[in-house]
């Protein structure tokens, strides 16, 4: 069998270097993160409501923003989810990153969000949600076995998968994994 031309050029190093029609013209960054009331398989994770456009349906995701200058992701996703819930956490592991392009203004964009995994600094009395952000319209508490089918984005949902193996690490009192750490401590 005789290999099509192009590709028979690109096996001898021949052919011409394919061309992005639109190659990417600006990268962003973002943090957030799944906010649960206390750390345990029965927990309830914080989620917000936003109508992408005037008039559409209610989207629920993980809050979420960029980094102000000098912050770690991590500390962009605690102060995020702040913002956007009302509820105060910190990180306890990282969810995973998720990126993405779209076209804002006719430029290419590849976004990156960094997700992490975090638990609620005072459950007793910190639980009170508030959807006082701009962008938010809605927070509200899930039953965590539940947030998946909430959640708009089949990537956030896709994150979620993880959340139970974290748990149980957490649960046992084991250390996080190196990896982790390392990506704890990364900007």
């Amino acid at each position: 069998m005789t290999p099509e031309p192009r590709q028979a050029d690109e096996e001898r190093g021949l052919a011409l270097p394919r061309v992005d029609p639109c190659p990417v013209a600006a990268k962003e960054t973002s943090a957030g993160g799944l906010v649960l009331d206390h750390l345990g398989a029965v927990s309830h994770a914080a989620l917000i409501g936003r109508r992408p456009r005037r008039g559409g349906p209610l989207l629920w995701s993980l809050p979420k923003g960029h980094p102000e200058p000098g912050e770690s992701t991590h500390e962009a996703a605690e102060r995020e989810v702040a913002e956007e819930t009302g509820i105060c956490g910190h990180v306890v592991g990282k969810l995973g990153v998720i990126t993405f392009g779209f076209v804002s203004k006719g430029l290419r964009v590849r976004k990156t969000v960094h997700h992490f995994l975090l638990a609620a600094n005072d459950p007793i009395r910190g639980l009170e949600l508030s959807a006082a952000d701009h962008e938010v319209e809605e927070a509200a508490w899930v039953p965590l076995a539940d947030a998946g089918r909430w959640l708009a984005h089949a990537d956030e949902r896709r994150l979620l998968d993880g959340v139970p193996g974290l748990l149980a690490e957490l649960e046992r009192g084991k250390p996080a994994p190196p990896s982790v750490a390392r990506r704890l401590a990364d900007p």
